[in-house]
C-alpha cells in the first residue's frame, strides 16, 4: 500500500495519490478538478475521479453521486477586470450528514499537506 498522512483528530489516512494528483493539478494543470472517496472499512481517503484539463464544473457536478458522500477540489479559471488570467482552488464538500465532522478536518489537510490555501464551498 502507498504511504497515507494520518488525520489523527479523525483516524482517518489520506493516500498519496491524493496529495500526488492535487499537486498535479495545482502546479502542471493536469486535471481540472478531483474527486475524492472515504472508504469506510479502511478509513482511507482515495481519489475516485479525475478530470481532464478541458473538463468544467458541470463535468466535476455530473460525476458526484446521488446517493453518497465525495470530497473534490476544482480549478477555476477566471480573467480580472485588469485583463489578468487567474486561478483559484476550491474545496467542495458533497455530503450526507455524517460526513459533517469530517469536512473541516480534510479541508485542512489539503491545504497543510500540499502548502496550498483553497476556498472551502458547503
Amino acid at each position: 500500500m502507498a504511504m497515507a498522512f494520518k488525520m489523527a483528530t479523525t483516524g482517518m489516512w489520506v493516500t498519496d495519490e491524493c496529495k500526488n494528483s492535487f499537486m498535479e493539478m495545482k502546479w502542471k494543470k493536469v486535471h481540472r478538478y478531483i474527486v475524492f472517496k472515504i472508504d469506510e472499512k479502511s478509513r482511507l481517503v482515495t481519489v475516485d475521479k479525475v478530470g481532464g484539463p478541458g473538463e468544467s464544473y458541470g463535468d466535476l457536478a455530473a460525476s458526484l453521486p446521488d446517493d453518497d458522500c465525495r470530497y473534490a477540489v476544482f480549478d477555476f479559471d477566471f480573467v480580472t477586470v485588469d485583463n489578468c488570467r487567474k486561478s483559484k482552488i476550491f474545496f467542495i464538500a458533497w455530503y450526507l450528514y455524517i460526513y459533517n465532522s469530517f469536512t473541516d478536518t480534510f479541508h485542512e489537510l489539503i491545504m497543510v499537506v500540499c502548502n496550498s490555501p483553497c476556498t472551502l464551498l458547503v
